[in-house]
């Protein structure tokens, strides 16, 4: 069983409105995030002790957004069961010996002798006293707690339903903006498809030169006008936590190969050649749409860089349990200059288009921010001007 989705028999059955609060807040099935990885910290730092988490109760799970240390000898942690019962209370729940306390034995919440044996729980409780989860400290041994580390943990749990208000108010407010800017989108492309219409009509019923060559730049630009709209459009969402992410095991092999097929013409009409070089035959949970999307952009720079007449290839591997995918070309390369200003929203490199292709700057910069949303890296490397460049991403493999 995943250590973080365990049975929960504990909860009451008019739970209704407090799951419907949980669920405003969009925290479930969320990537780590360094915020409450550091509260998690805290707080095994306050009470000493090697584990801390930060969980939610779901109807019948409980969800770890924060999960810091581990219990030596024991591979799924009571920590579900036992935060099942403190949420329960809307006091700090302490146990300094769990085999001392009467209330726990014959109960679900059976704890293996000699593995936990102290823990501690404060409630993350909504303003209007809705119980969401806990955020708590364990141990192998016996604890004392301290008044002041108690208030020091309940402290720690206001600090964590602040932070979900925070973000739950700054998500309405780029909703609105995003469904502002998604009218002005809308309304532009409207125009913008009969501009484009129009234009090739005009290109095939004139049997002009120079008024065709005309028909082709208006349909051309009317083209990158709307696609840098949808770009920037994308850039606020994902800047402002809007995006959702909706992962599921994928191929990491078909991922790459729709992405080339998507572009397979592009690189066609500058004869480059697109080698395939895949030794990584896993599954990953990803965002199956996200992570296509940065295959996509960085085979797109490749072939919009890189020289007509020259190769580009893909290699994947996996090594440390990641699956790093590197798209590589024989094109301009990358300065020292280049390298610092690479993933920056709007960066204007010293590598040109080899065909007159158009670049807004913002495709690496989302790539790197949805590389980062699936607990990945991504990094360039480049022997300088002229030498070709390799873009790389390392994802996180479906571990069985």
């Amino acid at each position: 069983m995943d250590p973080f989705l365990k049975q929960v028999s504990l909860i009451p059955l008019n739970d209704e409105e407090r799951l419907r609060k949980l669920y405003k807040y969009e925290i479930l099935d969320t990537p780590a995030d360094k915020t409450f990885d550091k509260i998690a910290i805290l707080a095994a730092q306050v009470f000493d002790t090697p584990s801390a988490f930060v969980s939610f109760v779901d109807q019948d799970r409980v969800f770890f957004k924060a999960k810091i240390g581990t219990v030596a000898g024991l591979s799924e942690l009571p920590e579900a069961t036992i935060a099942t019962l403190a949420v329960l209370s809307a006091d700090t729940t302490v146990f300094s010996d769990i085999h001392q306390e009467p209330m726990l034995k014959n109960t679900p919440l059976v704890v293996p002798d000699n593995v936990v044996r102290f823990y501690a729980g404060a409630p993350i409780k909504t303003l209007d006293g809705h119980l969401l989860g806990t955020v708590s400290v364990v141990d192998a041994v016996p604890h004392v707690a301290t008044k002041k580390q108690l208030e020091m943990l309940k402290n720690l749990s206001e600090i964590i339903i602040d932070e979900l208000e925070l973000r739950q108010t700054t998500r309405n407010i780029v909703r609105v903006q995003t469904d502002l800017m998604n009218i002005a989108v809308h309304d532009i492309k409207n125009p913008l498809t009969a501009i484009s219409l129009y234009a090739k009509l005009i290109e095939q019923k004139s049997t002009e030169e120079p008024v065709k060559i005309m028909a082709t730049k208006i349909t051309s630009a009317s083209k990158r006008i709307l696609e840098d709209l949808n770009e920037l459009l994308s850039l606020a969402k994902i800047d402002n936590g809007v995006m959702m992410l909706h992962f599921e095991e994928v191929s990491t092999i078909e991922l790459i190969n729709k992405a080339v097929g998507e572009l397979q013409i592009l690189a066609n009409q500058k004869r480059q050649k697109i080698t395939l070089q895949l030794n990584c035959l896993k599954t990953a949970r990803f965002d199956k749409h996200r992570i296509q999307e940065v295959f996509e952009n960085l085979l797109s720079n490749a072939i919009k860089y890189a020289y007509t007449d020259s190769e580009i290839t893909i290699c994947s591997e996996e090594k440390d349990g990641n699956l790093i995918v590197e798209f590589r070309d024989q094109g301009q390369g990358l300065t020292d200059e280049d390298m610092q200003k690479l993933f920056t929203k709007f960066a204007r490199l010293s590598a040109i288009p080899t065909n007159k292709e158009t670049s807004n700057g913002l495709g690496l910069s989302i790539a790197k921010i949805l590389v980062e949303l699936h607990n990945g890296k991504i990094w360039a490397e480049s022997q300088g001007k002229n030498l070709g460049c390799s873009f790389f991403v390392s994802l996180p493999l479906l571990q069985k």
